[in-house]
């Protein structure tokens, strides 16, 4: 999952942020509505966290701005304890919730759990591969139903691979779903990320194949990946 923030505030984004990676969601930062804009006309996201009182563009014409694009991204607005006002509008603008100043952290990830399982469709989604089975809401990924100990770069690259099974993924690509801006990553780190992949879901009959010079390849099982839905419980 990788989410975009968007805040003003230095300590309030760098505290949001570091949380945010330690959860295993890839972050990336701005800190002005206009940076906010122009990213989000170019680049993928899986939430949009948007403070409404940003430089250079409000966040109101951010979001405004983002739905006239017919974008359907999951927001969670961020606003002053005061500003009813601001939330009303928000909301009738297409934000998907939002939380007042200050709040707690805790409710703060529960709400990005939910926004994310809404994006996915609504709840866990699940990618079967042969043996392999990946949770993409709760980043957990089982193998003969044996839990995997993958890091959450770990879990990015197998998540990448998994959604193009079949079909050669670049080091580039991997770089932009892996990274954060903030963070120069080498090509000879994807590689070491890569082979410890590897070596822990080798076992299971899985391979990721190397193409030189170009990049890699989940390969395929006889039944093709697959993404479902489990339907909803009763209560």
């Amino acid at each position: 999952m990788r989410i975009l923030l968007a805040e003003d505030d230095s300590v309030l984004a760098d505290g949001l942020t570091r949380s945010l990676r330690q959860s295993g969601y890839a972050t990336d930062c701005v800190k002005n509505g206009l940076e906010a804009d122009s990213v989000l006309s170019t680049q993928d996201f899986d939430l949009l966290i948007l403070d409404l009182g940003l430089p250079k563009m409000s966040g109101l014409e951010v979001l405004q701005r983002l739905r006239a694009r017919n974008s359907h991204l999951p927001v969670l607005i961020l606003t002053a304890a005061d500003s009813i006002e601001q939330r009303v509008k928000g909301l009738d603008l297409g934000a998907d919730d939002f939380m007042a100043k200050p709040f707690a952290l805790s409710e703060l990830e529960a709400r990005v759990r939910a926004l994310t399982r809404r994006g996915a469709g609504g709840g866990p989604t699940v990618i079967k591969h042969g043996p392999l089975t990946y949770d993409q809401v709760g980043r957990i990924a089982y193998i003969n139903e044996q839990m995997l100990d993958l890091s959450a770069r770990e879990l990015g690259l197998l998540e990448v691979l998994l959604q193009r099974s079949g079909r050669l993924v670049s080091k580039e690509q991997l770089v932009d779903h892996l990274c954060e801006w903030s963070e120069e990553v080498s090509n000879n780190a994807i590689e070491v990320y890569v082979h410890r992949l590897r070596k822990k879901i080798e076992a299971g009959g899985l391979r990721i194949a190397t193409v030189r010079g170009l990049g890699y390849c989940l390969e395929k099982f006889p039944e093709s990946a697959t993404v479902t839905t489990p339907p909803p419980t009763a209560g």
